[in-house]
């Protein structure tokens, strides 16, 4: 019994650590993966940086599209980067700056 518990425990903190890294507070505002890059340029402002990665093709190898990473930061010394593909948000990571 006490097992259960502890793993149901277990499981609805990294459940809710996933859910953290899907989306981004920016003042009132969510932005969440799947987001349009207009959106969350409406969103959060203008990001520190926006750095292009690259490209990448989609799966069917037909069409390219630019990879680029938006920085926002500092906010209570956390860096949050934005990882876009093409124009749709694909990741958000964060990270402690020094």
């Amino acid at each position: 019994m006490i097992k259960r518990f502890v793993l149901g425990l277990i499981l609805s903190v990294a459940a809710s650590h996933t859910m953290a890294a899907n989306t981004l507070r920016c003042g009132s505002h969510l932005v969440s993966v799947g987001d349009r890059s207009g959106e969350v340029l409406q969103k959060c402002g203008e990001p520190v940086s926006r750095d292009v990665l690259g490209y990448k093709r989609s799966a069917n190898r037909r069409e390219e599209f630019q990879v680029e990473e938006w920085t926002y930061g500092p906010n209570g010394g956390m860096y949050q980067y934005l990882r876009f593909e093409g124009n749709r948000l694909k990741q958000i990571t964060s990270n402690r700056g020094n």
